[in-house]
């Protein structure tokens, strides 16, 4: 049985990579961009003990799950070419 071939018909290899690379690329700044509000928005400045607590856990969870939420609903909008509310 031949194993499937992963690349779209009419694309190269070189296409195909360059794609991936893009993709990669953006999902590093989506995750550097997400980590960088919540821990802005959720952790105090000071550094007042040496781990997170409850609250910031929980406010931390809260800005994740939002930020992907949001992230979802515009990736949705321009998937079917209506700009973002």
């Amino acid at each position: 049985m031949a194993t499937p071939n992963p690349i779209p018909a009419g694309i190269s290899k070189e296409q195909a990579f360059s794609m991936a690379q893009t993709e990669m690329e953006y999902r590093v700044e989506l995750f550097n961009k997400l980590a960088q509000t919540c821990f802005s928005k959720c952790v105090d400045k000071r550094y007042k003990e040496t781990e997170l607590n409850m609250g910031d856990n929980s406010c931390i969870d809260r800005c994740v799950s939002k930020y992907w939420q949001v992230n979802g609903i515009v990736g949705q909008l321009l998937s079917v070419g209506k700009p973002p509310m």
